[in-house]
């Protein structure tokens, strides 16, 4: 009888952590389907629309890479609670399209997990709550320490950076931050 605990404890302990795992994913894919409604309604009527009644956070743009397929609805705030369930767009940061430094968060394992696939010259395109879609070009990338990333919200160009952990495969958290920039080529033809 001995023999069979530990084993069967083992393998409970391995579907515990399992589950605790897919549930932060599953969590993520499924926001990502209520944002969209939610990004969708914002756009038709104008007025921002929250994901769930309770959320203390609301869509404010989705970005795209066309070339990989990947995307994501943006959320107002770099929050804690705002980063559970998709890319944060960074506080006192500029809007899409405008002048200055557009700056977006997200996990490195959910939604910003297809940073490691984009490359220097892919499109990017982001589409604002009031339907505008801005088209940027990636042109270069860094990783800098989390203390040493500062943005300069009076910059004169047209900038979008994405952040995330670094490195972009591990598994624990560290100090350092990949950063993907982009430049503003203009608005995207439909």
């Amino acid at each position: 009888m001995r023999r069979l605990i530990l084993p069967v404890l083992l393998v409970l302990a391995g579907l515990v952590l399992f589950g605790q795992g897919a549930y932060i994913h599953a969590k993520a894919l499924l926001a990502q389907v209520l944002l969209e409604r939610a990004f969708a309604e914002t756009i038709v009527s104008g007025r921002d629309t929250k994901p769930w009644p309770w959320a203390d956070t609301w869509p404010v743009a989705r970005i795209e890479v066309k070339r990989i397929g990947a995307g994501a609805i943006v959320l107002a705030g770099s929050s804690g609670q705002a980063l559970a369930f998709g890319p944060g767009h960074v506080e006192l940061t500029a809007n899409a399209g405008e002048r200055g430094v557009t700056v977006y968060s997200a996990h490195r394992d959910t939604h910003f997990r297809f940073l490691k696939l984009v490359r220097i010259g892919d499109e990017i395109d982001v589409t604002r709550r009031d339907g505008k879609i801005f088209r940027y070009r990636a042109d270069a990338q860094s990783v800098v320490r989390f203390d040493q990333f500062a943005v300069d919200p009076s910059a004169d160009g047209y900038e979008l950076v994405l952040s995330t952990c670094w490195p972009l495969d591990a598994v624990t958290g560290g100090p350092d931050r990949y950063l993907l920039h982009a430049t503003l080529i203009g608005p995207a033809q439909p």
